[in-house]
C-alpha cells in the first residue's frame, strides 16, 4: 500500500531455507526448463547486487507449486534467516485476499456488485464520520462494489495526500481507473455491516482456514513471535515488523510466502469461488490508459499498454500475452515489496515477497529469467530495475544555532489521526509521529532537516519571528504539508 506515513525504522545474505524435495526442473512459459540451482543462483546474485534483505519465492508450473524457497534474513541484527513460514507484511496483497472473500459473498447472494453500496448501510454514508465530506456530493450514491474492486470509484488512493485532507470524488464513478485504498476501506465498512462480522473473523472463516493458511491474519498474532520478518528501507536500515492491531482490507494482512502461494494457487485453480464468479473477478472491468499507476489521479495517458490490453478486473490487474491472460497484484509498503503474476491458461506464475525497500529492483530480471515473462508493464507499475536507479542522495549535516529549535517545538497535523510532535533535548531536535518511535533529526540548513534512520526529510515553514507555522514532510517523492496545531 503506497504512501504510508513515516514508519521509522541496515543488507546481508544468508543461506536459503526451502522445502525438501525440490530437485525437479521448473517449466517456463516458453516450454523451456530452469533448474532449481539456477533459480537459487539468480536470486542470490540479484539480492546482492540490489541490496535486498530477504526474498520469499514461489514458482508455479501446471497449477502446482513447483518451487518454494526463502533467501536472506528476516532479522539482520540477529542474523536470523528468512523462512517460508516467516510472517511478513502482505501490504496490498491484502486487497486481493479481501476481493476473493467479497466474491464469495457475491456467490451466496449476500452482496450485489452493481447495487450502490450506500444502500447496504443503516444510515446515510455522510453521517459516518469518515465520510462526512460526501455531504455535498451526491455522486457517492453511484458507487458500487464493482467500482470499488476495480478502482473506478473516483476516490483518491488516500485522503492524507489531499491538500486539505478531505475525502472527495475526483471523477464520475465508473468512468476511469485510479487505484484507491480508500475505496477498499469503504467496501470493508459495507461488508462488515451486511455480514455483522469483523473483517478478521470473516477472513479466517472464509479464506485463511479453508486454504490452510495457518500463519496468516489481518492483525498481529502472538503466534507470529517465533518467526517474523523485520522490514528494511532502501539503505538497509531497520524498520521493524508491522504489528497492526486493526484489520484493514487495504493493507494490514500478515502472511508467509508459503501461505500466499497457497492462496494464489487457489485463485489459479478456481477454488473457493464459483466458476462464473471467478470469471467475473478475472475479466476486464475497465481499460487502463494512464501513463503510470502512481500517482493515481495523474491525467497523463498512453497507448503503450494497449498491445497487452492492460486493464483491471475485480481486485486484480490484467494483461494479455501470447500465452493468454495474466492476472497480477503488487504489494508496496515501507520496507516491504511484493509481487505476484499468474498465467491463467498455462497455470504458471510466481509470487515474490521481500522485506526490503529495494525489492522492486529485481522484479524484471526474475520474471524474465524464471518465467520467460517479458510482458509485465514494468514502467507503468513503477518497477525500475536496480541498475537503472539514480544514485541515492547523500545528506550533509551542518551546524545551526540550537536556539532556532525553540521556534519549531510543537505539534503538527499530518492527518486527522496522525500528529507529528517536535521536541528538544539539549541541543538535539527530535520528531515523533503518532504510534511511532521518537527519532532525532539533523540539520541541512536552518529550515531543512533529515533523519538518519529512514529516508525522510522535513522542511519547517516559519514566520518573520522564526516560529514555525507548519512543515512539509518529504518521503518517497511525496511532499506532505502539516499545519501547526499548538
Amino acid at each position: 500500500m503506497r504512501g504510508k506515513l513515516f514508519i521509522l525504522a541496515m543488507t546481508v545474505l544468508a543461506g536459503a531455507v526451502s522445502l525438501a524435495g525440490q530437485e525437479k526442473e521448473v517449466r517456463r512459459l516458453d516450454g523451456s526448463n530452469v533448474k532449481p540451482v539456477e533459480i537459487d543462483e539468480t536470486v542470490t546474485r540479484l539480492m546482492k547486487a540490489a541490496e535486498v534483505t530477504g526474498v520469499g519465492l514461489a514458482v508455479f508450473s501446471e497449477g502446482k507449486i513447483a518451487y518454494l524457497k526463502a533467501f536472506g534474513v528476516r532479522d539482520k541484527e540477529k542474523n536470523l534467516p528468512l523462512t517460508v513460514d516467516s510472517a511478513m507484511s502482505a501490504a496490498s496483497f491484502t486487497k486481493v485476499a479481501f476481493a476473493y472473500m467479497v466474491m464469495q459473498l457475491v456467490d451466496s447472494g449476500t452482496l450485489d456488485l452493481d447495487k450502490p453500496v450506500y444502500l447496504y448501510l443503516p444510515k446515510p454514508l455522510p453521517e459516518y464520520s469518515k465520510y462526512k465530506d460526501f455531504a455535498d456530493d451526491p455522486r457517492y450514491k453511484q458507487i458500487t462494489a464493482r467500482m470499488l474492486l476495480s478502482h473506478t470509484s473516483g476516490l483518491p488512493n488516500w485522503r492524507v495526500f489531499e491538500e486539505d485532507r478531505k475525502l472527495r470524488i475526483h471523477f464520475e464513478p465508473g468512468s476511469r481507473y485510479a487505484y484507491s485504498g480508500e475505496g477498499i476501506v469503504l467496501l470493508q465498512l459495507v461488508v462488515e455491516t451486511i455480514t455483522k462480522e469483523p473483517l478478521e473473523e470473516l477472513m479466517q472463516e472464509r479464506v485463511f482456514q479453508p486454504l490452510g493458511m495457518k500463519r496468516s491474519s489481518m492483525v498481529w498474532q502472538d503466534r507470529f513471535e517465533s518467526d517474523y520478518a523485520n522490514g528494511y528501507d532502501e539503505y538497509g536500515r531497520l524498520l521493524g515488523p508491522q504489528k497492526r492491531q486493526n484489520a484493514d482490507a487495504a493493507g494490514s494482512m500478515l502472511t508467509t510466502i508459503s501461505d500466499f502461494a497457497r492462496f494464489a494457487q487457489a485463485v489459479m485453480l478456481g477454488q473457493g469461488v464459483g466458476k462464473k464468479t471467478r470469471e467475473q473477478m478475472l475479466s476486464p472491468q475497465i481499460q487502463i490508459l494512464s501513463k503510470h499507476q502512481f500517482p493515481t489521479l495523474a491525467n497523463e495517458t498512453t497507448d503503450e499498454n494497449k498491445k497487452i490490453r492492460l486493464s483491471y478486473g475485480l481486485g486484480w490487474g490484467l494483461y494479455w500475452t501470447p500465452y493468454g491472460k495474466a492476472f497480477f497484484k503488487e504489494g508496496h509498503d515501507e520496507g516491504w515489496r511484493n509481487y505476484t503474476v499468474c498465467f491463467d491458461k498455462e497455470k504458471s506464475g510466481i509470487v515474490l515477497m521481500t522485506n526490503s525497500g529495494n525489492g522492486e529492483g529485481i522484479y524484471k530480471e526474475l520474471l524474465e529469467s524464471l518465467l520467460k515473462n517479458t510482458f509485465t508493464p514494468i514502467e507503468w507499475e513503477g518497477f525500475t530495475p536496480y541498475d537503472r536507479l539514480p544514485p541515492r542522495k547523500v545528506h550533509k549535516e551542518v551546524q545551526v544555532d540550537p536556539k532556532l529549535f525553540d521556534g519549531y517545538l510543537g505539534r503538527y497535523e499530518l492527518a486527522p489521526n496522525s500528529i507529528l510532535t517536535v521536541t528538544r533535548e539539549g541541543n538535539h531536535l527530535f520528531v515523533q509521529v503518532t504510534g511511532q518511535p521518537k527519532a532525532e533529526v539533523f540539520s541541512e540548513s536552518e529550515q531543512d532537516y533529515f533523519l538518519k534512520v529512514v529516508d525522510v526529510q522535513i522542511t519547517f515553514e516559519t514566520d518573520s519571528q522564526g516560529r514555525a507555522t507548519g512543515l512539509i514532510l518529504h518521503q518517497n517523492g511525496l511532499n506532505l504539508p502539516a499545519k501547526r496545531i499548538d
